[in-house]
C-alpha cells in the first residue's frame, strides 16, 4: 500500500486554521482496493483540514471522470462523477458506535490517512444503474439494442391490454 502513503495528511505543526490538500485519485489508486467496477479513473481529490483546537474539521470534495461500463449496453462511457463529504475528526478512545461523519482517533495522533474515506466517496458516488447517455438520447447504436427493441412488446399488438407476460406472476400468488 505505498501509494497510500501520499494520502497521509500530518496534522501536528500546523496553525489552527484552513489547510488544502490536492490528490490525484487513479487506476493506481483503485488497484490497492481491489475494485474493478470501471476500467478508467483519474479523478481530483481536494481536501481542506480546518484544525481547531481540539478537532479537526475534513471537507472532501472529488471530482473528475471514470470509465463505465453500460448495464443494458455493456458499452463502455466516460461518467463525470462529483462529490462532497464532511468529516469531523476528534481525539480519544475510538469506540465502534461512531457515527459516519465523526472518527475517533487515539488521543496524540499526529497525521490521519484519508484513502479510505475517498475510495469509500467514490464508491457509493457511482450511480446504481449504469446506462450510457447515448441510449438515454437514442444515438447509442449497437447489436444489444437492436435485439432489445425487437423483443419489446409493440403497444399495436397489445390493443391497449396490460403487457401478458405480467399475468405469469399473479400465477405465484
Amino acid at each position: 500500500m505505498e501509494v497510500l502513503k501520499e494520502f497521509t495528511i500530518p496534522f501536528v505543526g500546523l496553525k489552527d486554521g484552513e489547510h488544502e490538500f490536492l490528490f490525484t485519485i487513479d487506476n493506481k489508486f483503485f488497484n490497492n482496493f481491489e475494485f474493478t467496477d470501471f476500467k478508467k479513473a483519474l479523478l481530483e481529490g481536494k481536501v481542506v483540514l480546518n484544525k481547531k483546537p481540539n478537532f479537526l474539521e475534513l471537507e472532501f470534495n472529488v471530482s473528475g471522470n471514470v470509465l463505465l461500463c453500460c448495464d443494458v449496453s455493456t458499452e463502455w462511457f466516460e461518467h463525470n462523477l462529483r462529490a462532497e463529504f464532511k468529516l469531523i475528526v476528534k481525539f480519544g478512545t475510538p469506540s465502534e458506535n461512531n457515527s459516519d461523519e465523526i472518527l475517533v482517533i487515539p488521543e496524540g495522533s499526529y497525521q490521519i490517512n484519508v484513502a479510505q474515506n475517498f475510495y469509500e466517496i467514490v464508491v457509493l458516488s457511482l450511480p446504481l444503474k449504469r446506462v450510457h447517455p447515448g441510449i438515454t438520447d437514442g444515438t447509442l447504436k449497437n447489436e444489444i439494442l437492436t435485439k432489445l427493441k425487437a423483443l419489446e412488446p409493440k403497444e399495436e399488438k397489445l390493443n391497449g391490454r396490460k403487457d401478458p407476460r405480467w399475468n405469469k406472476l399473479k400465477d405465484l400468488l
